[in-house]
């Protein structure tokens, strides 16, 4: 959207100005993590590659596949892994992985 037209977009409906053009940069601004996200993986020197075994470490999604990563990593992986992934995902992924694991075992 270009500004002239989100002025008179804002106008005529009574929208504090610039709203729009706000918007658009949270919007681009999403995009871009989005972009930078898909690229990023963990440090690859603190993962043994036999704990992915069954696929190629390099082609794996970090992000979409996050679940199953944290659980093969916490089941099978040393303290230097689990603290990788852990500095990788974040905390906060960790506990809701936690949070959901033990509600399946209870």
């Amino acid at each position: 959207m270009n500004t002239s037209l989100a002025l008179k977009i804002e106008h005529a409906l009574g929208l504090t100005e610039g709203f729009f053009m706000i918007l658009q940069i949270f919007y681009e601004i999403k995009g871009e993590k989005l972009r930078r996200s898909a690229n990023a993986r963990p440090d690859f020197l603190k993962l043994r590659p036999g704990l992915f075994w069954d696929t190629n470490i390099n082609k794996i999604n970090w992000n979409r596949q996050r679940r199953a990563v944290i659980q093969r990593v916490f089941d099978r992986g040393n303290a230097e892994e689990r603290a990788e992934i852990t500095r990788f995902y974040g905390d906060a992924a960790i506990r809701e992985f936690s949070k959901k694991i033990e509600l399946q075992h209870a």
